[in-house]
């Protein structure tokens, strides 16, 4: 999967292309050129040019144009779908529904609400209130963005849009294993008749992103793994650029005493296994409750059982490819470290044998966290059991992670699950559901811990996209001189002290309002 070649069509010297091959099949796809860092700074520098037009025309026309793009994307769905379901290797339900749909919603909604939400805010201030304070959006001006292979448009492309709206352009680099996917969009883009250089696109692999995040940006947006993650902070840091770093994930599963087992089940055959688990916020672990652990690991079992995994391009199939075959040696690794400490196998377990990267959807019961399968990221189709006594255990045991990005609770007491939702360390708990709060677009997604900082999607978001410019303004006329500037002296100083205490000391007007709360 993104290999290099060197071609050659008209004499000259040989450029290095990306190569992205269908992970369902092992045919090539198709290829990219890999960009050099004189064609990243060569992109950066016409996107610079691009938004310096764009930047100053009024919000509501910037979302006006926006949706041209976005009636092109649904009337182009079949195209998208099509590219993201043969180089993902995942069913077009899911490429139309977890991606396209998703992207499309997002854009709406930006282009519907962001002349609300990039509105000047003032800020009612409660001491100074001879003063005015206004807050203004601003364009930041290139918005750089890394993304990951799983979701090749979705993810990126909600990047972009908040960027494009806010009057930013934006240089996106995607993961050399899936280039094509957001090729389709940029290609998209281009046919609307928007400026071709606001939204540009580099491929290659982390000597590109390295270029991107050196050539002048003013943000940048990253998903990834960990341990790149950490990398691309760093060079942001170093760079003094702002950064949303939204890293890996383990969700766990608390399935209450009280959960509605057949729901729950469902919830976690679809958690765990769609788009092959391969996804930042899976069903990474269960724990149930001793009173309903085997009633629900038995019908997990013949949930999965159930499932059709095969050809991504029909429509009779749940459960695709593995998109980066290096995620099936993990997989692997997994349930070797799992079997070996006592941990047994309920249904999976196995590499699919003939062409194309496929693994059994696998359940594993009997796990606890001695082993890798529970306390590391899997990104694949495998979810483990762990058996506990009560919801403090679950808790507990839910938070004995290194990652935080998203985690579930079933129970029938939605009052409980509320409840226990506060204690649960991660970025979003979703109550009796699973996967969803991604595609709330006015929600902001994004983890603690080490599945990284910062928020995508959501109005804060938006507004995190933009540069904050602070206007403070009076509201009576001004003397020449002000009584706190200088000259010092004595007598004013006497006046400052009895204006302090009458203020902050016992009686005053900020203490006593403090006693009213």
């Amino acid at each position: 999967m993104g290999a290099l070649h060197s071609i050659d069509t008209n004499g000259n010297t040989p450029h290095r292309t990306l190569e992205s091959w269908e992970p369902a099949t092992g045919e090539l796809l198709g290829a990219v050129p890999i960009a050099s860092p004189d064609d990243v700074a060569k992109t950066i520098a016409r996107a610079k040019k691009a938004q310096s037009a764009w930047g100053i025309l009024p919000v509501e026309e910037r979302a006006l144009r926006l949706l041209r793009f976005r009636d092109a994307l649904v009337e182009r769905a079949d195209e998208i779908v099509d590219v993201v379901t043969r180089e993902c290797g995942k069913p077009r339900a899911d490429a139309l529904g977890h991606e396209v749909a998703v992207a499309v919603d997002q854009l709406t909604y930006y282009c519907k609400n962001a002349p609300r939400i990039l509105a000047p805010r003032e800020l009612s201030l409660h001491l100074l209130k001879h003063k005015k304070s206004v807050l203004h959006y601003h364009p930041r001006g290139v918005v750089g963005i890394i993304s990951p292979w799983n979701f090749p448009f979705v993810i990126p492309m909600a990047d972009v849009f908040a960027a494009l709206v806010t009057g930013s352009a934006v240089v996106v680099k995607p993961s050399e294993v899936t280039p094509l996917s957001l090729q389709k969009a940029k290609e998209i883009f281009d046919a609307t008749g928007l400026p071709e250089d606001l939204f540009g696109v580099v491929h290659g692999r982390g000597d590109v992103g390295q270029a991107l995040i050196e050539g002048g940006i003013q943000k940048l947006v990253f998903t990834g793994g960990v341990e790149t993650g950490k990398r691309v902070a760093a060079a942001c840091g170093a760079n003094l650029v702002p950064c949303v770093i939204e890293l890996g994930g383990k969700a766990p599963l608390i399935a209450c005493a009280d959960c509605d087992v057949e729901r729950t089940a469902n919830a976690i055959v679809f958690g765990g296994f769609v788009n092959a688990g391969q996804v930042c916020i899976s069903v990474e672990r269960v724990y149930a409750h001793e009173s309903v652990h085997d009633a629900l690991l038995g019908r997990v079992r013949e949930l999965t059982e159930k499932l059709r995994q095969g050809d991504p391009t029909t429509d009779t199939v749940e459960v695709g490819a593995i998109i980066f075959p290096k995620q099936i040696e993990i997989a692997e690794k997994h349930i070797d470290d799992a079997l070996k400490k006592g941990a047994r196998i309920i249904a999976g377990g196995r590499r699919v044998p003939g062409p194309g990267q496929f693994f059994e959807p696998t359940v594993l019961a009997g796990c606890d966290h001695t082993m890798t399968v529970m306390k590391e990221e899997i990104f694949g189709p495998i979810v483990p059991f762990q058996k506990v006594a009560s919801e403090d255990e679950a808790v507990r045991l839910a938070n004995d992670s290194h990652l935080g990005l998203n985690a579930y609770v079933f129970t029938k007491d939605r009052e409980k699950g509320k409840r226990l939702a506060q204690r649960i360390e991660a970025g979003s708990v979703v109550v009796n559901d699973v996967l969803i709060n991604y595609g709330a677009v006015e929600a902001p997604f994004g983890g603690i811990k080490q599945s990284g900082f910062g928020r995508v999607h959501g109005d804060d978001a938006l507004r995190d996209m933009a540069e904050v410019r602070h206007v403070f303004t009076g509201r009576l006329p001004e003397a020449s001189a002000d009584p706190t500037w200088f000259p010092y002296s004595s007598k004013a100083y006497r006046w400052q002290m009895r204006l302090f205490r009458a203020l902050f000391g016992r009686g005053g007007v900020i203490r006593r309002v403090r006693e009213l709360l």
